[in-house]
C-alpha cells in the first residue's frame, strides 16, 4: 500500500529548458577545471565559497529558462492521482526555481528536498522520507531517469519511471 508519494521535478513534472552547455562553461571558470561531470560529483567536492558561487549561477541560468518552462501531462496526472497523500519533491534544482516554479503551478508539498541539502538522489530520498514519517517501502518514488530508478532501488521504495 502506498502511504507518501515522492516525486522527482525536471523531467517528471515539468522540462525546464537550461542551456546546460552555458551553464557548464561557467561553472568551468568557477572551479577552475576542464573536467565537470559529472557535476554532481564535482559539485560536492567543492569548498562552501566555491558552491555557493556555483549555486547563484545555476540559479541564475534556471530563473532565466523558468519563462520556457513545460508541464509534462504524464507527471502531472500522477500528482493529480495522489493529492490527498503526504508528498514530498526532491530535486537537484534550487530553493529559489523551486519556489518559483510551484507557484507558477500551483503545486503543493509536505516536505521539499533541494541541491541545498543534498545532492545526492539516495541521500534526498532518506531525508524526504525520514521528514515523511513514512517506511520505504510504503513510498513510491516517481521519477524520470535511471538514477531515480537505481536510488529508488537502494533505499527500497517503489518506483514509477514517467517519461
Amino acid at each position: 500500500m502506498i502511504e507518501a508519494v515522492i516525486f522527482d521535478l525536471d523531467g517528471t513534472l515539468i522540462h525546464l529548458p537550461i542551456d546546460y552547455e552555458e551553464l557548464f562553461r561557467e561553472f568551468k571558470k568557477i572551479i577552475h577545471a576542464d573536467n565537470i561531470r559529472p557535476l554532481v560529483g564535482a559539485v560536492s567536492r567543492l569548498d562552501e565559497n566555491t558552491r555557493s558561487q556555483v549555486f547563484g549561477v545555476w540559479d541564475n541560468a534556471e530563473l532565466a529558462a523558468s519563462t520556457k518552462i513545460t508541464v509534462n501531462v504524464e507527471g502531472m496526472k500522477i500528482y493529480k492521482k495522489f493529492a490527498q497523500k503526504p508528498k514530498a519533491l526532491v530535486t537537484i534544482q534550487g530553493k529559489t526555481i523551486v519556489k518559483t516554479i510551484l507557484g507558477q503551478l500551483g503545486l503543493s508539498f509536505d516536505v521539499i528536498v533541494t541541491r541545498e541539502d543534498s545532492l545526492n538522489r539516495t541521500e534526498q530520498l532518506k531525508n524526504a522520507a525520514e521528514k515523511l514519517k513514512t517506511q520505504f517501502q510504503s513510498i513510491l518514488f516517481v521519477g524520470n531517469i535511471k538514477n531515480d530508478s537505481l536510488a529508488a532501488e537502494k533505499v527500497g521504495c517503489q518506483f514509477l519511471r514517467i517519461k
